[in-house]
């Protein structure tokens, strides 16, 4: 798959974890803020935590499962962004806040599966 065909499926799949998002009760603040040392794929508002949400996509589960594809390295990215994020938006400083992770499997009709608090700063090592 090529990188313009994975920026559409990865889009889809962003827009997709959007909507289940917002059904079970989050707030959209941004889509895919960007720092110079990564991005996040989606920023929502859960009552008065702040969600950091990345979301992952696999057309099959055949070689893993969309979830535990988000490593130590990929972790410590989202926490050093979301740092930036903050940063940038000191008004969301007073909040709770935690790091979710919306893994989608399957095609257009594919299953969500939303891990809350999926990892912690702490454990990420920065």
């Amino acid at each position: 798959m090529g990188f313009a065909a994975r920026g559409i499926v990865g889009n889809r799949a962003e827009r997709k974890a959007l909507r289940f998002l917002v059904r079970e009760g989050l707030k959209p603040i941004t889509r895919n803020f960007r720092s110079r040392g990564g991005e996040i794929d989606l920023i929502m508002l859960h009552g008065d935590c702040l969600a950091f949400v990345e979301v992952r996509y696999r057309k099959s589960t055949r070689f893993a499962s969309p979830a535990p594809t988000v490593d130590r390295h990929k972790q410590r990215k989202i926490v050093r962004t979301a740092a930036m994020f903050i940063a940038s938006k000191p008004h969301y400083a007073r909040l709770a806040m935690r790091f979710d992770v919306v893994a989608i499997t399957g095609g257009v009709d594919g299953t969500v599966e939303w891990v809350r608090d999926a990892f912690r700063p702490i454990n990420s090592t920065l």
